[in-house]
């Protein structure tokens, strides 16, 4: 694949934009603006991020829903207790006559149930109950390198906007240069108005550029700040100056790695996985089921544990549904056909995951050489703008020469911003597929 880069922690082989411009004139913001590393705007976006909430609720509650169905393989045992007691004149239906004397009793039970045989629903269900919880962790997973990605996003587009800015300074000086030097020709007679006039518009046009960049730049910090929980912008720290390292494994170890363990596809397969149990448990609904039941009871007519009477019962059933108005076989029909769309759908995850991951390498082959062209188009446009510099002032050369060069240098600087953190973004959607770091 050629050459590689360096990992994601040091935020995924940014390398240095290496402008000389920029190193003598940067962005101004007024205020203190709070600075994050990524690692550290990748933490709070986590924390702040209510769709990873979401996420990890939905796995909070398919854990509760494989306890319960845990729950449904063991009886249910349940205590009573009561007693009354009547009063010592009270009126007696029987006879019509107001009797006397108290009638007392007190009473404890104990009961179980079991459902002895369902037709196998209990263990479907309890399968079913973890491969629900096996999907939503998949889903989590798939919502985490979501974040991340969004997060490096705007991590590194927070950085293009102030290197972009740079490069909009840069502009205005050269242009505010042009125009002292034009303005003190024409005080000698070198010049013309023409010449002054030009480089005055092209300094206009810097101007605006400048103010555009300003007003995105401080967009980006916003937009960063939401994602990290800070209602205001906030800056990105720039990371230490690297170059781009190797992958730590082949473009064919990636896309086997992608195919069986990225994000997308665990996520696909546990619902594969999931619509199974769903059918399992619907055609254990043509079973018959068996259940036994048990009770032993205390009562007694004084306060007190001794004497009284105890009875016990044990008891056993079962039960068939003969018809039920064609409900089982349309529920059986139903999770039929929702596992042949959960098995297609997992089998189009893998090939779509192989498709992004071969598309994330060839960027990165691309954005790889455009840096290096967009590096020597920046030579090449500072060479243009001495030379034409020089003819300027020796009068062999008009102005326009000389600001058409300024304005190529500034776009062949732009150029070399944007195919830099374009790479880095490369990078960081690649992992994001794959689902871990390379």
């Amino acid at each position: 694949m050629g050459r590689k880069v360096a990992p994601l922690g040091l935020l995924i082989a940014l390398a240095p934009v290496g402008l000389a411009a920029q190193d003598e004139a940067r962005p101004t913001v007024a205020g203190n603006i709070e600075t994050v590393t990524l690692e550290e705007a990748v933490q709070r976006a986590m924390l702040h991020s209510a769709q990873l909430a979401q996420a990890l609720a939905s796995v909070a509650n398919a854990g509760s829903a494989r306890l319960r169905a845990t729950g449904s393989l063991l009886p249910t045992v349940g205590l009573s207790s009561g007693a009354s007691v009547n009063s010592a004149e009270r009126f007696d239906p029987n006879t019509q006559r107001v009797v006397s004397g108290s009638s007392d009793s007190y009473s404890a039970g104990v009961n179980a149930n079991y459902q002895l045989f369902e037709g196998g629903r209990k263990y479907s269900e309890l399968n079913r109950a973890r491969a629900a919880e096996v999907e939503a962790e998949a889903r989590l997973l798939t919502q985490r390198y979501a974040v991340i990605f969004q997060t490096n996003t705007l991590f590194v587009n927070a950085l293009r906007q102030f290197d972009l800015a740079a490069v909009a300074e840069a502009s205005v000086e050269r242009a505010e240069q042009s125009l002292q030097i034009t303005r003190a020709r024409l005080q000698v007679g070198s010049a013309t108005r023409s010449d002054t006039l030009r480089t005055r518009l092209e300094l206009a046009n810097a101007r605006q550029t400048l103010l555009q960049a300003r007003n995105q730049l401080r967009a980006g910090r916003f937009a960063l700040g939401r994602q990290v929980g800070v209602s205001g912008p906030v800056a990105p720290e720039p990371p230490a100056v690297i170059d781009p390292a190797p992958l730590a494994l082949s473009e064919a170890e990636i896309v086997a790695l992608a195919e069986s363990a990225s994000p997308a596809v665990q996520a696909a397969r546990a619902a594969s996985e999931l619509a199974r149990h769903r059918q399992a448990s619907a055609r254990s609904s043509f079973l018959p089921s068996l259940s036994a039941s048990s009770n032993y009871s205390w009562a007694n007519q004084e306060r007190s544990f001794r004497g009284g009477s105890t009875s016990w019962s044990l008891r056993l059933s079962g039960s068939f549904q003969v018809f039920d108005g064609f409900a089982r076989d349309l529920g059986l029909a139903q999770e039929t056909e929702n596992r042949r769309v959960a098995l297609l759908a997992e089998e189009d995850a893998r090939r779509g995951v192989r498709q992004e991951v071969d598309a994330a390498l060839r960027a990165l082959e691309t954005q790889e050489q455009a840096i290096a062209i967009a590096e020597e188009a920046r030579v090449v446009a500072q060479e243009d703008l001495r030379i034409n510099q020089v003819r300027y002032e020796a009068s062999a050369a008009p102005i326009l020469e000389v600001v058409t060069s300024m304005v190529a240098l500034s776009q062949a600087e732009a150029n070399l911003v944007s195919a830099r953190y374009d790479y880095v973004l490369a990078r960081a959607e690649l992992e994001s597929i794959v689902g871990r770091e390379l």
